[in-house]
């Protein structure tokens, strides 16, 4: 789960990393109370999880009341990259001596935390990655020994920092960060730029942070702060129906039970000249209801043209799956052709009911290619 700016800079507050005054706003009205507040002169950001913000026109600096609320009623209502902006954030402008850029994120290959850190801030750190890799300090923690002063050491010295006070400062918000990064079971931790003010002050001008959704049954006060407006309408419907479902940009829908399954269904798709609509797991044990839910979120994407269930049964029942097809086929209007490959425990229950009630639009395969094809031709 993505935060908002503002969110993450209210976790980094909290965490105690210093960021600018700023106020939520979601009216022109409040943007121009909220300057008034914090003082001129203003930033006016808008709030939306894509990048290229400032590009757009959603990043503007405000003199006064009338210019603040001029500035928000321009951004309010913009189109970034498909996002509608809907809320601001207006802060406090900031003097910029020196831009850097920290980060905590979690490194799948190494299985650790993995700190970041370089004075070339206020660009895309994939470009310092590619253009000047000896400027990016990369470290990692191990999760055994945890977070200790010498980590902060180290990336502050490795990326050249000389001043006693910015090495001071960075590294105690070094620190924080990764306590932030810890106790929220955040997946990425990012401030870009942490800055460097004219009078020495360090703080963070940026906020990125991305919680683990698994950990949100740990975390009911991060859980709430999810932009459900920000969402894809599909995963929506998906988490309201406690459905396991990523969409995609293809036109075969995907049921599997099991991520690795689901995930080598959307392989053998691409490999059958197909493209995937979506990943959807039904998980172990799937009951004939789930297979329901699936469905409802599946047909309710239009660019779906054919449907492939890929099911090898263990805890998962081929009949109990079979049986959720036939429902769901009685309770939704659907249109799309469906292929379905059941093999393992009671595949050859579930397939002696779909062959006796014989749906006109569902085809029975044999193995996982054979139904992928199928699927990716009828989807044609």
């Amino acid at each position: 789960m993505d935060l908002l700016e503002y969110q993450g800079k209210q976790l980094f507050g909290a965490a105690g990393i210093p960021v600018s005054d700023g106020r939520v706003c979601t009216t022109a009205a409040e943007a121009r109370a909220a300057a008034d507040e914090v003082g001129y002169p203003v930033v006016v950001k808008a709030q939306v999880l894509t990048g290229g913000r400032g590009k757009a026109g959603g990043v503007k600096l405000a003199a006064d009341a009338d210019e603040t609320e001029r500035i928000a009623e321009g951004i309010l209502g913009l189109d970034i990259n498909g996002h509608v902006v809907r809320t601001l954030w207006v802060e406090h402008a900031s003097d910029i001596e020196r831009e850097y850029y920290l980060s905590v994120t979690f490194d799948r290959g190494a299985k650790k935390p993995l700190l970041m850190f370089t004075t070339e801030g206020g660009v895309e750190i994939e470009t310092v990655a590619e253009e000047n890799p000896d400027a990016l300090v990369r470290l990692h923690v191990d999760p055994l020994e945890g977070f200790q002063p010498h980590h902060a050491r180290a990336l502050v010295y490795g990326a050249g920092l000389t001043d006693p006070s910015e090495q001071k400062q960075v590294s105690a918000i070094v620190e924080k960060l990764y306590r932030c990064f810890e106790q929220n079971d955040a997946m990425l931790a990012e401030i870009n730029p942490l800055i460097v003010t004219p009078d020495g002050l360090v703080k963070a001008l940026d906020a990125k942070v991305t919680i683990d959704d698994s950990a949100l049954g740990r975390h009911p006060e991060l859980a709430e702060l999810r932009d459900e407006g920000a969402a894809d309408p599909l995963e929506t419907l998906a988490r309201s129906k406690g459905v396991t479902y990523v969409k995609l940009d293809g036109t075969v829908g995907i049921v599997g039970n099991g991520a690795g399954l689901s995930m080598s269904t959307v392989d053998v798709v691409v490999v059958a000249g197909g493209s995937p609509a979506n990943f959807c797991d039904l998980g172990g044990g799937a009951s004939a209801d789930s297979v329901v839910n699936a469905l409802e979120v599946i047909t309710a994407d239009p660019q779906v043209g054919s449907i492939l269930f890929n099911i090898f049964g263990g805890i998962t029942r081929g009949d109990e799956v079979a049986r959720g097809i036939l429902a769901a086929l009685e309770r939704i209007d659907i249109t799309v052709p469906i292929v379905v490959r059941l093999d393992g425990t009671h595949a050859e229950e579930g397939r002696a009911l779909l062959a006796e009630a014989a749906p006109a639009n569902l085809y029975v395969e044999p193995t996982m290619l054979d139904a992928a094809r199928r699927a990716v031709e009828l989807a044609r």
